[in-house]
């Protein structure tokens, strides 16, 4: 079996709209704060000195959003009512596991550039494929963006879906939808200046707004997915990190093809 990292790093030195705060205690650093909190919560009294070298275990602090990252977006990230089911979205930490190992298909979508993707681009590429997904399948967008991650531009310039293209996919049992772009929808600027032309509110951001009336998950900022050998033919492992009452958890994406 061959694994692909489908992931995007968390990287306090890139570019991102909420910076990313990583702070690391060093070995040392380490050492002295085990000692202080033994102390502390223990009244246990220990000398970092005797350990090795006056070192213990290095420590990672982070402040940052659930967004950054390769992450899953849960039913309650699009709002806090829903026309199906009780009226309520459910949380990340209450998703099913199973809808995150499950067969998977790329869409090669890099001709798209800046803007919406809409249900004849999604059907064309069907047919170049010769097949749909399959119920439950996790349908990737392959768009190129993630070349430029890392930079200003990886949040402007990227294609996402409209709202018939977001339903097409779930009308075929879709439950997973995931992207190399920031988004799921296509660039706020661009999304603002439909919406000033044209004064139709159903561009503003259609593919998160369609998860008030269907319930299914995004993952954003995937990465990799040219390295995807073929459209169809293997699975996805995208399990998000379970954060309580979150509406949204980092993932280690992963494909997984058996040679």
């Amino acid at each position: 079996m061959r694994l692909i990292d489908l992931s995007s790093a968390i990287d306090a030195s890139s570019a991102e709209p909420d910076p990313v705060v990583h702070k690391v205690l060093t070995p040392r650093e380490g050492a002295e704060h085990m000692c202080a909190e033994m102390r502390k919560h223990f009244g246990v009294d220990f000398d970092p000195h005797e350990l090795p070298d006056g070192e213990f275990l290095s420590l990672d602090r982070l402040s940052l959003t659930s967004h950054t990252g390769t992450h899953v977006d849960a039913p309650s990230h699009y709002g806090s009512r829903t026309t199906y089911g009780d009226g309520t979205p459910r949380h990340i930490d209450s998703m099913p596991l199973d809808w995150f190992f499950r067969p998977g298909m790329v869409l090669d979508l890099t001709d798209a550039g800046t803007g919406v993707i809409d249900v004849a681009r999604i059907e064309k590429e069907f047919a170049r494929i010769g097949r749909r997904p399959d119920p439950m399948d996790i349908v990737l967008l392959h768009t190129g963006a993630d070349a430029r991650a890392g930079t200003p531009e990886y949040f402007t310039r990227f294609a996402g879906l409209d709202g018939p293209a977001t339903r097409l996919l779930l009308d075929l049992g879709v439950r997973v939808i995931g992207t190399d772009a920031f988004s799921l929808d296509a660039p706020f600027g661009d999304i603002i200046d439909r919406y000033r032309r044209t004064g139709d509110r159903s561009v503003l951001w259609p593919a998160h707004m369609v998860g008030r009336e269907r319930e299914y998950c995004q993952i954003e900022r995937l990465a990799n997915l040219g390295e995807l050998p073929a459209p169809y033919g293997f699975r996805v492992a995208c399990f998000p990190i379970r954060i309580a009452g979150a509406g949204a958890g980092w993932t280690r994406a992963v494909a997984l093809i058996d040679d």
